[in-house]
């Protein structure tokens, strides 16, 4: 494989199954079962490895236009930790290539009407702190294996059409069901149908108002507002809080944290006539 042959041709796998292929080449290349497109969906900057466990120093770089990455798929978080490789290839033969980075996507920023998401190496994973956590609160996500809380119940979920929107992050509905004040405070908002479909948001504020009225205020406005009409899924908060699962969602059991732990200033503070213990 010469320099004059040489070209570029990397897939990327969503975390629904979708599969891309993307090449520097200005002609179709297949192998692996992925037809790669000639670049004009995605580009990548030459990878810069280290030896040892260096977190491999690259980026991808795409157009919003193409019609395989699309702004909503960003915003929406479908790209997020997909599945990444990268090959240098002879487009003469495309038997002879070799594998020069395996990874994911990580962030993911946007400007001009195009984007750009870093690549994350294998390696990543081991620089991120590993084991238990003792803390009083919960270390679960709601919902999460860990937790097990099935939050397909009407308890914990509800889904309602959007009546008003006030300053891209407030939320009004009406005839909303019978919830008690702040029960969703510190939960999740996703929009399930429109323009705005598949987008979260974190809920900051949660207003019970009179005749089955509902205000609820997100930390952050969506990227892309919905409609008057659309309909939302709202799923309850929890604050971690071991009364709060024990009184809230009856889920003392699988309660994730360590509520008894004596506060820092316990363990600091001196003890007359003996020690602590």
């Amino acid at each position: 494989m010469s320099a004059q042959t040489l070209a570029r041709a990397w897939s990327i796998r969503r975390s629904d199954g979708m599969v891309l292929g993307f090449t520097d080449h200005d002609r179709r290349l297949q192998f692996g079962g992925v037809t790669f497109r000639p670049d004009h969906g995605l580009t990548a900057r030459a990878i810069s490895q280290a030896t040892g466990l260096a977190v491999d120093n690259s980026e991808a770089v795409g157009a919003l236009s193409d019609d395989a990455i699309t702004e909503i798929d960003l915003l929406s978080g479908r790209w997020d930790g997909a599945s990444l490789r990268m090959w240098e290839v002879n487009w003469r033969d495309v038997s002879q290539r070799r594998l020069v980075f395996r990874g994911t996507l990580g962030e993911v920023s946007r400007a001009n009407g195009a984007f750009r998401a870093e690549l994350r190496g294998l390696a990543e994973p081991l620089s991120h702190a590993q084991g238990r956590i003792y803390h009083p609160r919960c270390t679960a996500e709601l919902g999460d294996a860990s937790c097990k809380l099935r939050l397909d119940r009407p308890t914990w979920t509800v889904e309602v059409a959007v009546q008003g929107l006030q300053d891209g992050r407030v939320f009004s509905m009406s005839a909303f069901p019978a919830y008690d004040a702040n029960w969703f405070e510190g939960g999740t908002l996703e929009v399930l149908d429109g323009a705005a479909m598949g987008l979260r948001g974190r809920i900051k504020n949660d207003t019970a108002r009179p005749g089955q009225r509902r205000e609820i205020e997100l930390w952050a406005g969506l990227a892309i507002p919905p409609a008057p009409g659309d309909r939302i899924r709202l799923v309850a908060g929890c604050d971690k809080a071991a009364d709060t699962c024990r009184l809230k969602f009856s889920n003392l059991l699988n309660f994730r944290g360590f509520p008894h732990l004596p506060p820092e200033d316990w363990l600091l503070a001196p003890k007359l006539g003996g020690r602590h213990g």
